[in-house]
C-alpha cells in the first residue's frame, strides 16, 4: 500500500498541467477528475506518462480508482513492482486504443485493436455498451489529445502464450507432442506475434493409421516441423483480416488458402472450428483438419 501511495503521489506532479490557458491532455483531465489516481499511478510506474502527454490522439477506457479495487487484493501492489513493469505496461495499454474515438464510434464497431496488439471486444449488455467484461460508464470526456471513457472494471488482456492456452484446452495433446518433437516449443512460446492454425487431437486422428506415429520419431523431425510451420503465419491476424487477404504465407514458406463458404471459414480444405483465441503472443484458430505442405523432393531441391 506504501508503494501505491508513493507512486499516488508522484504521479500528481508528473501529470501536472504544462501550460495555463490551454487544453489539458487526456492524462491531466484524468489527473484533474480525481476518480483515476490508482491508473495514474500504474501510469507512472510503467512509463507511459510522456505517451499520454504527447500529441497523438489516443481513446482511453479509464478505470475508476473503484474498479481498480474490484481485482483481487494484493494484484494493483504485485504489479507496481518494478520487476512487473512489461506486465504492468500490456495491461494498461490494453485500455488505449490509436485515434480519436467518440462514444458513437465505439458501440458502432464490433471491436477494436488495442496499442498493446490484441482486441478488445464491444457488445451491448444488458446495462449499456460494454468493453470485454467492463461497462462503460461515463463517456466522451475530451482532452487536447484524445478521448476518455470510463469503465467499470479493469479489462486484461491475455497473459498466456500460445502452448500454455492449447494445454490449458486439453483437446491439443497431439498437437503439443509434435511441437515438442519438432523442437518448436521454445518458437512457438517466444514474444512474436504468431498466428496458429491449431489441429485439435481429432484431427491428427483423421490422419492414416501410424502417421502421427512415424512423423514423432527423430528421423522424421524435418518432415514434421515443416508440416507445423505450415500451420503458424507471422503477425496477430485474426479471422476477419485473414478472410479479406484471401491467403496467407506460412512460415514453412507455402502460402495457405483462406476462404469463406456460407458460415464457415476453410484455411485449404481445413474448416475453422472456433477463431481469434486470444493469447499473449498471438491469436489462434482452432481447424478440424492436419494441412499438409507440398514438400520438395531431393531432385527439385537440387536443381
Amino acid at each position: 500500500m506504501s508503494l501505491l501511495l508513493s507512486l499516488v503521489a508522484s504521479s500528481a506532479l508528473s501529470f501536472a498541467p504544462t501550460c495555463s490557458g490551454s487544453q489539458p491532455t487526456i492524462a491531466e483531465v484524468a489527473q484533474n477528475d480525481g476518480r483515476f489516481q490508482t491508473l495514474l499511478a500504474a501510469v507512472e510506474a510503467a512509463g507511459l506518462t510522456e505517451t499520454l502527454q504527447n500529441s497523438d490522439e489516443y481513446t482511453v477506457f479509464a478505470p475508476t480508482d473503484a474498479a481498480f479495487a474490484k481485482l483481487p487484493k494484493g494484484t494493483v501492489e504485485t504489479l507496481l513492482k518494478p520487476e512487473n513493469k512489461e506486465a504492468l505496461k500490456a495491461v494498461l495499454l490494453y485500455h488505449v486504443v490509436p485515434g480519436n474515438m467518440a462514444a458513437k464510434n465505439v458501440v458502432s464497431s464490433k471491436n477494436l485493436m488495442t496499442a498493446n496488439g490484441q482486441r478488445l471486444d464491444i457488445r451491448m449488455g444488458d446495462m449499456g455498451p460494454k468493453v470485454d467484461d467492463a461497462r462503460i460508464i461515463l463517456t466522451d470526456i475530451k482532452g487536447s489529445n484524445g478521448t476518455i471513457h470510463v469503465i467499470d472494471s479493469v479489462v486484461l488482456p491475455s497473459q498466456s502464450t500460445i502452448p500454455e492456452i492449447a494445454s490449458k484446452q486439453g483437446t491439443f495433446q497431439t498437437l503439443l507432442a509434435a511441437a515438442k518433437a519438432a523442437n518448436l516449443v521454445d518458437a512457438l512460446s517466444a514474444k512474436g506475434p504468431i498466428t496458429v492454425f491449431a489441429p485439435t487431437d481429432e484431427a491428427f486422428a483423421k490422419l492414416p493409421a501410424g502417421t502421427v506415429e512415424s512423423l514423432l520419431k527423430p528421423e522424421n523431425k524435418d518432415k514434421l516441423a515443416a508440416i507445423l510451420t505450415y500451420h503458424v503465419i507471422p503477425g496477430r491476424v485474426y479471422s476477419d483480416a485473414a478472410i479479406n487477404a484471401g491467403s496467407a504465407k506460412t512460415l514453412q514458406g507455402n502460402n495457405a488458402s483462406i476462404r469463406k463458404s456460407g458460415n464457415n471459414v476453410f484455411v485449404n480444405d481445413s474448416r475453422v472450428m472456433a477463431a481469434d483465441i486470444e493469447a499473449s503472443n498471438g491469436v489462434i484458430h482452432v481447424i478440424d483438419t492436419v494441412m499438409i505442405p507440398q514438400m520438395k523432393t531431393a531432385s527439385a531441391q537440387a536443381k
